[in-house]
């Protein structure tokens, strides 16, 4: 039986690494899950894994917006066995919020840059399973700067909850306007109204529009959209799975998937109706 360290690798490319961690580990267990429900098996499993090596974002399009690194975290925490966890990361922008998140939680031993090649991968797993941490200038982090405000503490207190929703319902393709943002994200008319006073700010701290532009709902949907990967994540792992997918259409003569649940609208206010119905998520009616 081998003694050596256990090993789960969660990536959707896991088997192009895993010979050469069995070549350079010789008397570790190595075991590769390339898919959620790989990795709901692998940590639900009596085996226990003394390193977890997970992709920051998932390197497959089928998923990229449904299931993360973060998501593998979750996993790994539900399944109550404390293992430190190493997230391999491309080193490209789309990845910055997630490693904002993922370097202040404290399961996480650091950050393995992929383009470092091999070598430091197998150091990086020797020193988490060790205990230790990854640590710089060998294992830089790579998040944003220390002053840019991140999105992950905004929205996990005050208004910022109900800005999570918000940006949630735009980034999966729910909101087109205020009348469908609000039925989508479970919120009075009069709060999607004022979608610029609950985004902008955070918008305009991390400098993510020019000051000399005025603030519009334009700008906030493009935001959304430029960070609709980390947004969706964020929602699907803090109990807002009803708008955490994606709303996209079919092939041409299909039906689309994932309608919008507002119903038929009316002709002078499209949607108000259906959304004065729903339950206000911020439990303030919006003011």
């Amino acid at each position: 039986m081998q003694d050596g360290p256990r090993i789960l690798v969660a990536a959707a490319l896991g088997k192009i690494i895993e010979p050469l961690l069995r070549q350079s580990m010789s008397d570790a267990t190595v075991r590769v899950a390339e898919d959620q429900a790989a990795v709901e098996r692998a940590v639900s499993d009596r085996l226990r894994f003394d390193v977890v090596v997970a992709d920051l974002t998932w390197n497959d399009y089928a998923i990229e917006y449904s299931f993360d690194g973060l998501d593998v975290l979750n996993l790994v925490r539900s399944a109550r066995r404390p293992t430190p966890v190493i997230f391999a990361a491309q080193g490209h922008g789309l990845e910055r919020d997630h490693l904002d998140e993922a370097v202040e939680q404290p399961e996480v031993a650091g950050i393995y840059r992929k383009a470092m090649g091999p070598g430091p991968l197998i150091e990086a797993i020797d020193i988490a399973v060790k205990g230790g941490s990854l640590t710089t200038p060998r294992f830089p982090p790579g998040g944003s700067p220390p002053d840019i405000p991140r999105i992950h503490a905004y929205f996990g207190k005050g208004k910022g909850i109900t800005a999570a929703r918000l940006a949630g319902a735009i980034a999966s393709g729910r909101a087109v306007n205020h009348e469908t943002l609000a039925s989508a994200a479970h919120v009075g008319y009069d709060t999607a109204a004022k979608l610029v006073d609950y985004l902008g700010p955070l918008i305009s701290e991390r400098c993510e529009h020019s000051r000399e532009l005025k603030m519009t709902p334009e700008v906030v949907y493009r935001w959304c959209g430029e960070h609709a990967r980390y947004i969706l994540s964020w929602c699907r792992r803090h109990g807002d799975g009803d708008i955490a997918t994606r709303v996209t259409a079919a092939l041409p003569g299909s039906a689309l998937i994932d309608r919008s649940r507002s119903g038929k609208n009316s002709p002078d206010r499209p949607g108000a109706a259906a959304a004065a119905q729903l339950p206000d998520k911020t439990g303030s009616g919006g003011r």
